[in-house]
């Protein structure tokens, strides 16, 4: 087994175990605990998780838009709009959960076909910059690394009896 293949299955395995922690901290939460927000401007715990999933739909047109040569700029969006237009906020934690696994799976199955050659593919993001799937994926899980740390600071301003302005 080569290196390449053995750095491609560690990222695959980090990138299929992302949502581990997120689940653990919301694991026994109330419906009122998930969608708490500390200010109608910030996000609830549940619109982060909708969120996570909107940028798994985001990352998986991007991997196949640079799997088939598109030679079009990587899309962004705009996640605070995003999140407020599907009234992220309303809908059931474990469907959001299951969602996110559901891409998540579907996308790992994917990234285990192909070659190195193909893992090294780019295209270039929405800020112009070159950015492969070798890049998207690790950066993926760090995303989401930095979202459970906004989970944490949600349950604890909840913990701390904050009120929403």
């Amino acid at each position: 087994m080569g290196e390449a293949t053995v750095t491609t299955e560690s990222t695959i395995a980090a990138y299929l175990n992302a949502y581990e922690e997120i689940e653990k901290e919301i694991a026994g939460l109330s419906e009122q605990q998930l969608t708490w927000k500390v200010a109608p401007a910030s996000w609830s715990i549940t619109e982060v998780l909708a969120h996570l999933v909107d940028h798994s739909i985001v990352v998986s047109f991007r991997i196949r838009e640079i799997l088939a040569g598109s030679p079009v700029r990587l899309p962004a969006f705009d996640q605070d709009a995003w999140v407020a237009g599907q009234k992220a906020n309303e809908e059931d934690i474990l469907a959001i959960v299951a969602a996110a696994h559901a891409f998540v799976g579907y996308n790992a199955r994917l990234l285990a076909r192909l070659t190195d050659e193909e893992w090294s593919k780019g295209g270039i993001n929405a800020k112009g910059d070159p950015v492969s799937i070798s890049d998207i994926i690790p950066a993926f899980v760090a995303h989401i690394e930095r979202h459970l740390g906004q989970v944490r600071r949600i349950k604890q301003e909840q913990a701390s009896g904050k009120q929403v302005g």
